[in-house]
């Protein structure tokens, strides 16, 4: 099963060493599978160029056995193999939202539900998530989606509204929308948010506007208390700061669209983990919105 594994890898992604960083092997440990499977079978699976790895014809007919043997594997595990004793590695990505909100509940979560399951974690911008998971290098990412990949299955999670922040020092507008003409904090380029954000703040203010975006959410916060600018960001991590005195909310009469998040993983090669990881986001990013009113 670990050869063929390997083999379904390498063909998926096109390649020993991107199949070797999502099976968390070296290069060479999957060309000897390869190789291994190879001798087993007396026959050759791949024509080796210059250009890379293509299937052969017997490749091809094994590929369509592989598939199915991966299946079978997977239904094992998920209706016989009981969850306390599923060991393993899920590789989560997070957007520093979700990381400032209910990452450690979903991480409590897993661990009752999968006590030997070791569980490694990285923040990260929705675009990098993005490119990990269809590398092979998440198992699942919870971003700035949905991924629009057929490759893909999205779980929806409830939204985060946003809210306009300014210093609690700042000097008063007459007219809030005043408060645009100073620099404004957003999310990291090439995200939604920030593409959104920028296409209003032109129809609204104008192209002279001040834009400085950024990867980090804390940074935003603590740069809007400085009174170094504006910033739109989710009101479930700013009311407590606001509630604190040392930022104020106002409304210029308009606010960005909330931030949807989806809990994404890769339909082949198929794992029961990484479903199962994504429903209970969805359960634990339900709980915490109920608790936090969102």
């Amino acid at each position: 099963m670990e050869q063929l594994r390997a083999f379904l890898h390498v063909v998926r992604l096109d390649g020993v060493r991107k199949a070797a960083v999502a099976l968390n092997l070296t290069q060479p440990a999957v060309t000897a599978r390869i190789k291994n499977l190879e001798e087993s079978l007396a026959c050759e699976l791949f024509d080796r160029t210059s250009r890379g790895m293509r299937l052969t014809k017997r490749g091809e007919l094994l590929l369509a056995h592989a598939e199915k043997f991966e299946q079978l594997m997977q239904l094992v595990e998920k209706d016989v193999v009981d969850p306390e004793g599923i060991e393993g590695r899920l590789r989560l990505g997070v957007s520093e939202t979700i990381a400032q909100c209910w990452l450690p509940d979903l991480v409590a979560a897993l661990h009752s539900r999968f006590p030997l399951l070791e569980i490694e974690f990285n923040v990260d911008i929705s675009l990098n998530l993005r490119a990990g998971l269809l590398d092979g290098e998440i198992d699942l990412a919870i971003l700035l989606g949905p991924v629009s990949e057929y490759s893909v299955n999205n779980i929806d999670l409830p939204r985060f509204p946003l809210s306009w922040y300014a210093a609690a020092t700042a000097l008063e507008e007459a007219d809030p929308a005043d408060y645009l003409k100073r620099p404004v904090l957003t999310y990291a380029r090439n995200t939604r948010p920030f593409r959104e954000l920028k296409e209003r703040l032109f129809e609204q203010v104008g192209p002279e506007v001040s834009i400085f975006p950024s990867s980090s959410l804390s940074a935003c916060f603590r740069l809007v208390e400085a009174d170094l600018g504006v910033a739109a960001l989710p009101r479930v991590l700013g009311k407590d700061i606001a509630a604190a005195g040392k930022i104020q909310e106002f409304d210029p009469g308009w606010v960005p669209s909330p931030l949807q998040f989806t809990a994404s993983y890769l339909s082949e090669p198929k794992s029961h983990v990484a479903q199962t990881a994504a429903e209970l986001a969805r359960e634990v990013a339900l709980r915490y919105s109920s608790d936090k009113n969102i």
